[in-house]
């Protein structure tokens, strides 16, 4: 079975899994290096947030997403 899961590389090349993996054995692995660490992205995403909620909190984008709503 294939599984992906979130790491970090320290500056030493060190690898640290974000979860705990129990296999029971040896496992190989591939490590794919990302061009930005995650926490950065989110850094961004949480940054930019206050801006765009000026145009997402409007009536009228309420009212264009409101079939993507639960139905109360």
């Amino acid at each position: 079975m294939i599984r992906t899961v979130e790491a970090v590389i320290d500056e030493q090349g060190n690898v640290r899994l974000l979860e705990p993996i129990l296999t029971g054995t040896v496992l190989r692995a591939l490590v794919t290096i990302l061009d930005q660490p995650s926490f950065e992205a989110s850094a961004t995403a949480l940054i930019s947030e206050s801006a765009l909620a000026q145009d997402w909190d409007r009536p009228e984008e309420e009212d264009a997403w409101s079939h993507l709503q639960p139905v109360r």
